[in-house]
């Protein structure tokens, strides 16, 4: 609400400078997206619905401009999956599952397919690892396998492939120094791992010795 304020304030600096009163509809409009949030925040913030919107929308006083979006009362639909997907939970997950569906048969919603499939990819190469990353890798798991299929029909799958080469052998570089052909090699061996078992090795790749890595590649 304070960005708000600040880009309100601006408007209205820049009419004063160009000599003419600001209106109404000008001044930007908030909409909050939460996962969740509580009838008792609601009623601390006096935010109600509105008989013109959707039930799951519920507005702060008017001269406050602000909504409050409440992701998981959302019914999951095509017109609420760009929403659903950013929820959490059971929400984010029915969302993810009612996307790959209508994808197939309507070629509008592959952009957001391709861009949740990207969002995986991210956070799988992520250093800083938490659970939270982990129930969003696999709640977006569907999807991005959905567009690993499509990248593969594509061409593209190589070039995803390259990108994570170069990813592993910067973290296996940071970690011990120039790579030798042992190293050099293991970098192949962590690519062909199950994805769970690649995430976990780089996860921990900090507490493995060259040792331990070359044994563990080994054994798998």
């Amino acid at each position: 609400m304070l960005k708000l304020y600040s880009v309100h304030g601006e408007l209205l600096r820049q009419a004063k400078r160009e000599g003419r009163k600001i209106l109404e509809k000008e001044l930007a409009f908030l909409w909050i997206l939460t996962p969740t949030c509580s009838e008792e925040k609601l009623a601390a913030f006096r935010a109600e619905e509105d008989d013109e919107w959707c039930k799951v929308i519920y507005f702060l006083p008017e001269a406050q401009k602000t909504a409050i979006v409440v992701l998981n009362e959302l019914p999951v639909n095509q017109d609420t999956f760009w929403l659903t997907v950013l929820g959490k939970g059971k929400t984010q997950t029915q969302g993810v599952k009612e996307l790959i569906k209508v994808s197939t048969e309507n070629k509008k919603w592959h952009y957001l397919l391709e861009i949740l499939a990207s969002w995986r990819k991210n956070i799988e190469v992520k250093t800083n690892f938490t659970d939270e990353d982990r129930e969003l890798i696999m709640t977006l798991s569907p999807a991005y396998l959905k567009q690993r299929e499509e990248w593969r029909e594509e061409g593209k799958l190589e070039g995803l492939q390259q990108g994570l080469r170069l990813i592993i052998v910067s973290l296996l570089t940071a970690r011990f120094g120039n790579l030798d052909e042992e190293l050099s090699n293991a970098v192949n061996g962590i690519i062909e791992l199950p994805l769970t078992e690649r995430t976990d090795l780089l996860l921990n790749l900090s507490q493995l010795s060259r040792e331990e890595l070359l044994v563990k590649l080994t054994v798998n």
